[in-house]
């Protein structure tokens, strides 16, 4: 059976043909001459031209249908903001429906319909005290599924007997469902109070078909809302992690990491207070010395054994993971115990209470597992710096009793072979000679001591500089004099360059010269015979420059980056052929770093080192200081070598 072809639309003649008929047919009955058989004809082609223009209406208004859902697709689209894209869906199905009102209804967590928006013709947003709807059927639409229409609810035999939609006189109502991912998520309700038989099967197609659309733009701007939520908690929680980190990171002080850890812990979780204890002892306890309580700050506490007031710590420390129970202990409250693992070892324990006896939620104790995850490494390594400094402490105090220790015995020693050597007649020639090496060694020795008590005083924090006002020229003498023996015995060329006028300096007068001459015997014994070392002296940036230069056997990349460790010395032949232990260069870096300053070098390995660094001027007017005299002819210039 073929469907007949629709009528061709009405054309402007057909109807100015047809008004042209009704004005005859009007006069026809104003005279009294009516044609009955005429008068038949020609209402039977008006009632034909009616249809077609029913048709041709019908046409015209499910095209605007389609053409209205098309736009209202493409404005869905337009926002992912949560609260627009409802809005926006109700203002289409009022305008779509010709409603007098609407609501949007979404289900919440518990299943229960919750209003979201309420909207008028007039796209106003309706006030709490006009949200009137019926119940009976937004419940039997979220119950069953399918879309609702009734021309007038009060005669609808399945609603008629509700007292609310008798008593509210309710009449046009269409409601469809929200579906999502196959599950109901809401209901689009319009109505209709005043006028019954406002709504057809056509509307409620339209209805369904803008539903469809609806609940996936709505899913979507759900889903944006949930991802964007969760985003923006992960953000907090990584910008807490961070400041967290920063925090345990400032100091390497155990106690002080322990003690913001249990303020942290406890305020992620909301306990009340909270206990963090770490393994010792062999047989291992858990021994806790730090405690926190909510609203009376941390507290350091004498050390006691954890494991015997919440013996359960065990469980945790054996299997690795966090425990939850409630318990009576103290009153009635829930107890959250965490291992603190490191290298996936168990180091110690943290014991969180809530007093409320209300659970711990899992997203805080994963958090709080985290925070203890980079808690655990700052602990061990702050235990470990503690360790370090301890022994540290311990190595230099011994460095420093066996350094006084030995001054007199090796004075004892020193004395009785320069007694001997004064009276060289009474002694062999080999006699002699055994004698004088004892003395050189002794001296060697007392060096080697010197340099002893200087490091152990340097890293003890001891080593207190006596400042005063000096003038250059008169430690420049004074190296001289020291260092030309030096120099004379190897025939090297010394070169003074000394800038003139300098003015005076404030320093330790003797540990300048300390420095002076420990750069300039490195530079002679690292220099082969015959070569020049030069000092020089200028003003620079208000702080005299000192700078010791040699044409020696230089340094590589790799002894620059070792120099200054203590007791290390180069692996060439040349180097280890000269007397030295290693402690000198740690010892001048170690001064000049107390005159704030640092030892700069530049060297080239055959070609020779420079050896720079910078001590104060003297500015200060009212401080009262010994001035040294300038050594006679303090002249500077070369002295030959």
């Amino acid at each position: 059976m073929t469907t007949p072809a629709p009528e061709s639309p009405v054309t402007e003649q057909e109807a100015l043909g047809a008004l042209h008929v009704l004005h005859l047919l009007q006069n026809q009955v104003r005279v009294g001459r009516v044609d009955h058989d005429f008068l038949q004809k020609q209402l039977d082609k008006l009632a034909r031209l009616m249809q077609r223009i029913e048709q041709t209406l019908k046409a015209r208004k499910s095209a605007g249908r389609f053409e209205t859902l098309y736009n209202v697709s493409r404005m869905l689209g337009t926002s992912l903001d949560r609260q627009t894209v409802l809005e926006q869906v109700m203002d289409a199905v009022i305008q779509l429906t010709g409603a007098e009102r609407g609501f949007l209804m979404l289900r919440d967590d518990d299943g229960e319909l919750q209003m979201r928006v309420a909207r008028n013709i007039d796209q106003q947003t309706l006030s709490s005290d006009q949200f009137r709807y019926s119940r009976t059927i937004a419940n039997y639409v979220i119950d069953r599924g399918e879309a609702v229409l009734t021309t007038n609810a009060v005669e609808d035999p399945r609603f008629s007997g509700n007292a609310s939609i008798v008593s509210q006189s309710l009449r046009s109502i269409m409601v469809a469902p929200l579906r999502a991912r196959g599950q109901v998520i809401g209901i689009a309700y319009v109505e209709n109070r005043v006028v019954a038989g406002l709504f057809n099967p056509e509307d409620l197609t339209t209805l369904e078909t803008l539903a469809a659309q609806a609940s996936i733009a709505i899913d979507n701007a759900l889903l944006f809302s949930v991802t964007d939520q969760a985003l923006a908690r992960r953000l907090e929680e990584l910008s807490l992690l961070r400041r967290i980190d920063l925090r345990l990171s400032e100091k390497l002080d155990p106690d002080m990491t322990i003690q913001y850890t249990l303020e942290a812990a406890c305020d992620l979780t909301k306990a009340s207070s909270g206990h963090l204890g770490l393994l010792q002892g062999d047989p291992p306890r858990v021994v806790n010395q730090h405690y926190y309580q909510k609203g009376e700050g941390g507290r350091t506490r004498q050390a006691v054994f954890l494991d015997d007031v919440y013996p359960r710590v065990w469980e945790v420390i054996h299997s690795g993971r966090p425990i939850t129970f409630d318990t009576g202990l103290y009153g009635l409250h829930t107890v959250l115990i965490l291992p603190v693992l490191r290298e996936r070892s168990v180091i110690g324990v943290l014991v969180l209470r809530r007093e409320d006896g209300s659970p711990f939620n899992t997203e805080s104790q994963d958090l709080v597992e985290r925070v203890i995850s980079r808690a655990a490494i700052a602990i061990e390594n702050a235990r470990l710096y503690s360790a370090v400094q301890s022994a540290d402490k311990a190595k230099s105090e011994f460095v420093g009793i066996v350094a006084h220790d030995l001054k007199a015995p090796m004075t004892g020693i020193q004395g009785y072979a320069d007694l001997l050597l004064m009276n060289p007649e009474n002694l062999t020639e080999r006699q002699q000679v055994f004698i004088r090496r004892i003395s050189d060694t002794v001296k060697r020795m007392e060096i080697l001591v010197s340099d002893l008590a200087d490091i152990s005083r340097i890293e003890g924090g001891q080593f207190f500089m006596d400042q005063t006002r000096v003038r250059v020229l008169a430690i420049v003498e004074a190296t001289r004099d020291f260092m030309m023996p030096q120099m004379q015995a190897r025939q090297h060329t010394y070169v003074e360059k000394i800038a003139p006028e300098l003015p005076d300096m404030y320093v330790d007068y003797y540990r300048l010269m300390q420095i002076l001459t420990n750069l300039l015997t490195n530079a002679c014994k690292y220099t082969p015979e015959g070569g020049t070392i030069t000092l020089h002296a200028a003003l620079v940036e208000q702080r005299i420059r000192f700078e010791v230069e040699d044409t020696g056997i230089g340094l590589s990349k790799k002894d620059l980056a070792l120099l200054g460790t203590k007791f290390w010395r180069a692996e060439d032949d040349f180097t280890r052929s000269q007397p030295g232990t290693g402690l000198g260069f740690a010892i001048t870096s170690g001064l000049v770093k107390q005159m704030g300053s640092k030892i700069d070098i530049s060297s080239e390995v055959q070609k020779g080192s420079k050896f720079g660094f910078s001590v104060p001027v003297y500015v200060a007017k009212d401080v009262i200081t010994q001035v040294l005299p300038e050594v006679p002819g303090g002249d500077s210039g070369p002295a030959a070598g």
